[in-house]
């Protein structure tokens, strides 16, 4: 059996130079791969309110939702580094309603931290889940559940100006307690100077090499629908076009009678079967 990845696992192996891999999850089957494969760790992200539920953007998905998608993937991959998605006002309305609501990802789902899109006014909040035992990926950078305060979806940092605020959120963020960034769609430069002021692993999603760790959805990186059209995303795969097949060639069977077969079937023994038939004539 493999060793459970932790937070101390991540920290490791980012002193030692070896980066972090993290995929995105959603489901049993997906989880069980990702482990095999030697995924160190997984979100389930609120990003499933599009890739698996077809919403237009992140906010609509409920926390229900992804306390029992992240339960899953915990079942099926019990040793990554797991950590569960905050969706849309799972967070912002109160602390306590915070603490509450991360306790249920740590409690009902098995999750080693969670993910909250921050900035300078999450401080104190951050701080709250710290201090309540709660590890907290602090997600910078690009924020899809501010999309209707920032407009647009743009890359992060490109200016000096834009590039050092991120950085010193950054800080400020490590300091009131976060264990570990996400940077979403920021310039490489952003990526590796915040990289270079902590200890804590700062995993990029479209962050440039300059992180300590990548992450993908899981639709981009096996091309499935769903999959986004963003510069940093990569398809390692084109899985779309032979599930396809496989389901025509069923449909195909189906309609010609040809599945199920009999060794696809159940069948009574001739006694039985004998017995059965006398049964029905009767």
């Amino acid at each position: 059996m493999s060793d459970k990845i932790t937070i101390a696992t991540l920290i490791k192996k980012k002193s030692s130079g070896q980066p972090v891999s993290m995929l995105t999850s959603y489901d049993v089957a997906m989880a069980q791969l990702s482990e095999k494969a030697g995924v160190d760790s997984l979100l389930v992200g609120d990003s499933l309110a599009q890739v698996v539920l077809g919403m237009d953007s992140t906010l609509p998905v409920e926390m229900d939702l992804m306390i029992a998608l992240t339960a899953a993937v915990r079942r099926g991959a019990p040793n990554v580094y797991l950590v569960g998605d905050m969706p849309f006002l799972s967070y912002q309305v109160s602390e306590r309603e915070a603490i509450l609501n991360a306790g249920r990802f740590m409690k009902e789902a098995g999750c080693d931290a969670v993910k909250l899109e921050v900035d300078e006014r999450h401080l104190g909040l951050v701080a709250a889940l710290s201090r309540a035992n709660i590890p907290v990926m602090a997600h910078l950078g690009l924020k899809p559940q501010s999309i209707h305060q920032m407009g647009h979806y743009r890359c992060q940092g490109k200016t000096a100006s834009e590039a050092i605020e991120i950085v010193h959120i950054a800080q400020d963020i490590l300091a009131a307690g976060a264990c570990s960034i996400l940077l979403e769609c920021v310039t490489s430069e952003v990526g590796k100077a915040v990289s270079e002021i902590t200890h804590y692993p700062v995993i990029g999603c479209g962050g440039g090499a300059g992180c300590d760790g990548q992450v993908l959805v899981l639709h981009d990186l096996l091309d499935l629908p769903g999959a986004g059209n963003a510069k940093f995303t990569k398809a390692y795969g084109q899985i779309s076009e032979p599930i396809l097949t496989a389901m025509r060639n069923y449909v195909h069977e189906v309609q010609s009678k040809k599945f199920p077969d009999a060794s696809h079937s159940y069948h009574m023994s001739e006694d039985e079967k004998r017995q059965f038939e006398q049964e029905l004539s009767k």
